[in-house]
C-alpha cells in the first residue's frame, strides 16, 4: 500500500495507515455504501472521512497503474488545487493505493469530515427550506466563481455540494466527490450552462439561477441565460431517465 500524506498530517502516518489497514472492521459507516464505502475515524479533535473505492475491473486495473491516475489520487490532487484557487472543499489528508502485478486494487481518499447543515439536494427536494432563495442565489455566485476560475466540475450534481451556514444569512459551499474535473484558462458560455445542467429539474429554480447568474455575467442577457440553462437541463434529464430505463431493462431478470 502506497500512502501519500498532506504535510499537515505527516505526524499521523502510523495512525492513518492503521485505519486503512483495518478499514473493513473499524470506523463508523457514513452513507449507504452502494457505490463506494465511506467511514469516519477520529484523529485528535478531527474527524477523518475515508472513502474506499471499489476494485476496478481488470481493464481499469491496468489503466490506473500505467495510463492514468486513480480516482483516489485525482480526488486528493484536485482538492489541493481547489484550495489553491480559494474554492471550498474538505481539507485533503491523504490518498492510498494498493498495486499488484495486474494493476490497481483497493484505493482510498482521506479528507477532513465536515459537519454541514445541508447539501444542494435539500433545496431541490424542499422548496420551503428556510432561506431557500438566499441560499440558492449564493450558490449561483459560488458556481460563477468556479467558472471564472476555469473549474469544470464534471460531477456537479445535487449531492456533491455541501452547504454550511457561517453567519446570519451567509453560507459557505464545499465540493465533494472530486475525481472528475477539468481545468481551463477560460470557460465558454456553453460550457458554463452545461455545467449547471445536472443540479435541478425544476424550472422555477432555473429561473432564479438564471436571474442571479445574469447579474454576474453581462456577456448574455437573462433571457438567453435562462433559455440555454433550461435547454441543457431538459436534455440532461432526458438522457438521465433514458439511462435509468435502459438499466432496468438490462436487469429485468433480477
Amino acid at each position: 500500500m502506497q500512502l501519500k500524506l498532506h504535510s499537515q498530517f505527516s505526524n499521523a502516518k502510523s495512525i492513518l495507515s492503521g485505519y486503512i489497514a483495518n478499514f473493513d472492521s473499524t470506523g463508523r459507516l457514513f452513507g449507504d455504501g452502494k457505490r463506494n464505502t465511506i467511514k469516519l475515524f477520529e484523529l485528535d479533535s478531527r474527524t477523518i472521512n475515508i472513502k474506499s473505492f471499489k476494485v476496478p475491473n481488470i481493464i481499469n486495473q491496468f489503466a490506473y497503474k500505467f495510463l492514468r491516475k486513480s480516482k483516489a489520487r485525482r480526488s486528493y490532487e484536485f482538492a489541493n488545487t481547489l484550495l489553491e484557487y480559494g474554492i471550498g472543499t474538505p481539507q485533503p489528508v491523504a490518498y492510498a493505493e494498493n498495486f499488484s502485478f495486474a494493476g490497481l486494487g483497493k484505493s482510498y481518499y482521506l479528507s477532513e469530515h465536515l459537519h454541514t447543515e445541508l447539501t444542494f439536494r435539500e433545496l431541490v427536494e424542499n422548496p420551503d427550506y428556510a432561506d431557500h432563495d438566499n441560499i440558492l442565489r449564493q450558490f449561483v455566485c459560488f458556481c460563477f466563481q468556479l467558472h471564472e476560475k476555469g473549474v469544470e466540475f464534471l460531477d456537479h450534481s445535487p449531492g456533491n455540494t455541501l452547504i454550511k451556514k457561517v453567519a446570519h444569512g451567509q453560507y459557505a459551499f464545499f465540493l465533494v466527490d472530486l475525481n472528475r474535473m477539468n481545468f481551463h484558462n477560460e470557460m465558454s458560455f456553453e460550457m458554463r450552462m452545461k455545467n449547471l445542467s445536472r443540479l435541478t429539474p425544476k424550472k422555477e429554480m432555473i429561473a432564479v439561477m438564471s436571474n442571479e447568474y445574469s447579474k454576474l455575467y453581462p456577456n448574455q442577457s437573462e433571457a438567453d441565460i435562462f433559455k440555454k440553462m433550461w435547454h441543457e437541463t431538459y436534455h440532461f434529464q432526458i438522457r438521465f431517465h433514458q439511462k435509468i430505463k435502459m438499466k432496468q431493462r438490462l436487469k429485468f431478470w433480477k
